[in-house]
């Protein structure tokens, strides 16, 4: 009868403390909840345009450019990320040498751009059973998740750009650039539950010789064009060919449609 007496406060106190150290692991469970942010749109939609925008850029020789003064007139520009686009041609426009104007007055070439598309096409292909509701009177609807024998997600995304350039002062016709076109992929694929991601932009590869076989192209720089802070400038463009005051190759542009005495920065009057 002793040991009984004793065992019953002893058992008593033992589950007050389960029961106090069950409230507390609850309470601190939910102090552990985070919050998942859900974009309008996906990372890897945007990844898939911005590297289309890239490729189309890649193959174009502006090379005639270098050393003019060029002004990019985005009006006929629209389309999905269209800052990325403009931005990756002016990029492209000043890799090959061009001056890029603020303004249209000060430029000697007007440079209209265009796109033709800049989005994606996306194909869903399911051998299993699809996700779908089963109704129940009285009781709503009873959702059934997937079942996926074999799943495919493709991606495809497609770029055209166009270019124009013509003089500025006489409006004549100096270049056409035709079609630049660019294409990026991202597929996955899943049998029961293994699925894997095969893609061709450069920022979902895992491995760096896989990023930069993707990359379409690579970071430059010309220091050169860079005056140190206080050094004095040993040439003025004044006295200087403009290739020498701007290290940039000199080319001459002649339109074969312009009369030759205009105000045409090309063709100056004699």
């Amino acid at each position: 009868m002793e040991t009984r007496k004793n065992l019953f406060p002893f058992s008593a106190q033992f589950a007050f403390r389960i029961a106090i150290f069950t409230v507390s692991a609850l309470l601190m469970g939910g102090c552990a909840a985070f919050k998942v942010s859900e974009p309008p749109r996906a990372a890897t939609e945007q990844l898939l345009l911005s590297t289309s925008a890239d490729r189309a850029l890649a193959s174009a020789d502006f090379t005639m450019f270098a050393n003019q003064k060029v002004f990019l007139d985005t009006s006929y520009f629209d389309s999905y990320d269209s800052k990325y686009a403009v931005g990756e041609i002016r990029d492209a426009l000043n890799r090959a040498g061009a001056l890029l104007m603020p303004d249209a007055k000060s430029a000697g070439i007007i440079i209209e751009a265009r796109s033709g598309a800049l989005s994606d096409d996306n194909a869903v292909s399911l051998i299993g059973v699809p996700s779908t509701g089963i109704p129940i009177p009285l009781a709503g609807s009873v959702s059934i998740p997937e079942i996926a024998l074999y799943k495919s997600q493709k991606q495809f995304a497609y770029a055209k750009i166009a270019l124009l350039a013509y003089a500025n002062q006489s409006h004549a016709h100096i270049y056409s650039s035709g079609s630049l076109v660019g294409k990026s992929y991202n597929k996955y694929r899943k049998i029961l539950f293994l699925g894997w991601v095969s893609s061709d932009i450069p920022e979902k590869q895992k491995k760096p010789a896989d990023a930069k076989k993707y990359q379409s192209w690579s970071s430059q720089y010309d220091l050169t064009n860079i005056t140190p802070p206080g050094a004095v400038a040993k040439m003025s463009p004044t006295n200087a060919s403009p290739s020498q005051a701007t290290n940039l190759p000199s080319i001459n542009i002649t339109p074969t449609n312009v009369p030759a005495a205009t105000n045409d920065p090309f063709h100056p009057a004699l």
